[in-house]
């Protein structure tokens, strides 16, 4: 499968963005879905997941509360972010997992960047 994550860009702190991850393919619905970050100079890091009917969210201590995760049942999944800080600077990215595999991230889009300025 093949993501394509997008709504990324400049906002102020305090401000919100939706960011929207597109898969390819007609199967999207048989994923388990991720967000990921990686901020400059840092590793890669797990943000939030949802399971395949739309259920089962997990986001980590840091995010809960301000962020929030959700899919279609066409093709997107979706990452809603408020109360953005300038630590939440970042390269944002989608990821899929297939089933049963216990979160294996097999399949990631690209990116999209995400500034926040104070």
């Amino acid at each position: 499968v093949q993501l394509q994550a997008s709504g990324g860009g400049l906002v102020q702190a305090g401000g919100s963005l939706r960011l929207s991850c597109a898969a390819s393919e007609r199967t999207y619905g048989t994923y388990d879905m991720g967000w990921f970050r990686q901020a400059p100079g840092k590793e890669r890091t797990f943000i939030a997941r949802i399971g395949r009917s739309g259920g089962n969210t997990y986001y980590t201590d840091s995010e809960k509360g301000r962020f929030t995760i959700s899919r279609d049942n066409v093709n997107t999944v979706f990452l809603q972010m408020n109360s953005l800080k300038p630590e939440d600077t970042a390269i944002y990215y989608c990821a899929a997992a297939l089933p049963y595999t216990d979160y294996d991230w097999a399949y990631w889009g690209h990116g999209t960047l995400v500034t926040v300025s104070s």
